[in-house]
C-alpha cells in the first residue's frame, strides 16, 4: 500500500525524501539544491505570450524542453517597508503554535527546501537583511551570501551561530528540526511559517513572513499584488491553451531521484495540481485518485495516460536524462509522453517554489509548453 501525504508535511518529506537519496549514495545533486546557476534567459521572456510561435497541436509535438525564467532577480513592493517593532507572531512549529517575540530584523536567515522565504524576504523589501542562505536560494539578491544549508538541505548549526542572526525564518523542511530548535534556545528568535503547498500558500507566506517583520501592511500589500499576478498570467496562458477537453494536455509532475530509485507522483494538494490547471493542462494524478506525494507505481503511471510529464532539472539528470529514465522506467516509455518524449523539466528551486516568482514560472513552463521550440 502507497504512503499518502498531504497539506504541510509536503515540504518536509520532500526534503527528507532528499536525504534519503544522499545516504543511498546518489550520483547526482539532491531535490532543491542548484547544481548550476540559476537557469535563466535575458530573452526568454521579452516577448509575450500571445506572440510566440505555438505548435499546432501540443499533444503530438515530440521533444523535451526546459522552462527557464527571464531573470534571475526579485522585485520588491516596495524599497521602503515600515516596520514596527518588537512584534510578537505565532510560530507555527511542528509540535503545535507557541508565541515569539522579534526585537530585531537586522540580521536574518529566511530558511526553506525551494527558497520560497528568502525570496518573499526580498520581496517584502528588506534583502538587505539576510545575511546568509540556503543552498536553493540563487536568484541574484542573495547569491553572494554564505550557504548555511548542504545540498540534502540539512542545517551548519556552526555556519548559522557564526552568522549572529537575530531571527530565523523556516518552515520546517530544512534541519534536523531539532537544530532549529536549538537556535532558539541561544537566544535567536526562530519563527516557524505554514503555508499551504499551491498558489494560495504565495499570499499566506508573504503574510506570516511580514508578520515577523513587523511589517504587517507591507505583507498585505505584497500578497495582494503576487495573488493579481498569479490571476493575470493563468488568464493569459488561458487564451492560448487548447479549450476543448480532448485537446488539453494531460499532464503529470513526477519527482525522481534515478541513482536511488526514488519516484514519486505529486498530485491533489501536492502544489503541483495548481501549476497544471494554471498552464491549462489536465492534472492526470488528481484524475486517478492520487493526493499529495506518492510512490509512483506502473500501474497508476500507465492508467494516467499523460501527454507531457513535468520533472526537476536535477531529477532528470539524475536519471540518465529523457534516454535514461524512458530505458530504466518501461511503463512511463509505454505512455504518450514517453514515446513521444515529452518532458518538460525546470529546475528544482523554481518550479514549486511558490514565492514571489509564481507568475514568472508560469510563464516559463507554459512557453516550454507551447512553444518548446521558440
Amino acid at each position: 500500500m502507497s504512503t499518502r501525504l498531504t497539506t504541510r508535511p509536503i515540504l518536509a518529506v520532500f526534503a527528507s525524501i532528499a536525504s534519503i537519496a544522499l545516504l543511498a549514495g546518489c550520483s547526482g545533486n539532491s531535490v532543491g539544491a542548484a547544481p548550476h546557476p540559476e537557469a535563466s534567459d535575458a530573452s526568454a521572456q521579452q516577448v509575450p505570450l500571445s506572440e510566440l510561435d505555438f505548435v499546432e497541436n501540443p499533444r503530438e509535438w515530440k521533444g523535451a524542453s526546459t522552462a527557464m525564467l527571464g531573470s534571475t532577480s526579485i522585485k520588491s513592493i516596495t524599497e521602503d517597508p515600515q516596520q514596527t517593532l518588537p512584534a510578537t507572531v505565532t510560530s507555527h512549529d511542528l509540535s503545535g503554535d507557541t508565541s515569539v517575540t522579534v526585537t530585531s530584523t537586522e540580521r536574518v536567515l529566511g530558511l526553506d527546501m525551494s527558497g520560497s522565504i528568502a525570496a518573499t524576504i526580498v520581496g517584502l523589501g528588506f534583502a538587505d537583511t539576510l545575511v546568509g542562505r540556503d543552498v536553493s536560494s540563487t536568484f541574484a539578491e542573495v547569491e553572494d551570501l554564505p550557504v548555511v544549508t548542504s545540498s540534502g538541505h540539512s542545517i551548519n548549526n556552526e555556519s548559522i551561530i557564526a552568522l549572529r542572526p537575530t531571527l530565523v525564518v523556516t518552515d520546517g523542511s530544512v534541519g534536523p528540526v531539532d537544530v532549529v530548535l536549538q537556535m532558539r534556545d541561544a537566544g535567536i528568535p526562530v519563527v516557524f511559517v505554514n503555508d499551504t503547498p499551491g498558489f494560495a500558500g504565495v499570499s499566506q507566506l508573504a503574510t506570516q513572513v511580514a508578520a515577523a517583520f513587523g511589517a504587517p501592511e507591507t505583507g498585505a500589500m505584497l500578497a495582494e499584488s503576487l495573488q493579481a499576478d498569479i490571476t493575470a498570467k493563468v488568464a493569459e496562458i488561458a487564451a492560448i491553451a487548447p479549450q476543448e477537453e480532448g485537446e488539453k494536455l494531460r499532464m503529470l509532475f513526477l519527482y525522481l531521484r534515478g541513482g536511488s530509485g526514488i519516484y514519486y507522483l505529486f498530485g491533489k494538494e501536492s502544489g503541483a495540481n495548481d501549476i497544471i490547471n494554471g498552464l491549462g493542462g489536465i492534472d492526470v494524478a488528481t484524475e486517478i485518485g492520487w493526493t499529495g506525494m506518492q510512490p509512483m507505481t506502473d500501474e497508476a503511471v500507465i492508467a494516467a495516460r499523460p501527454d507531457l510529464i513535468l520533472v526537476m532539472t536535477s531529477g532528470l539528470e539524475s536519471a540518465g536524462g529523457v534516454q535514461g529514465l524512458l530505458d530504466s522506467k518501461v511503463a512511463i516509455a509505454q505512455t504518450p509522453a514517453g514515446i513521444n518524449e515529452r518532458f518538460v523539466d525546470m529546475n528544482s528551486g523554481q518550479v514549486l517554489g511558490f514565492g514571489p516568482r509564481t507568475a514568472s514560472v508560469l510563464d516559463a513552463l507554459a512557453r516550454a509548453v507551447y512553444a518548446p521550440a521558440g
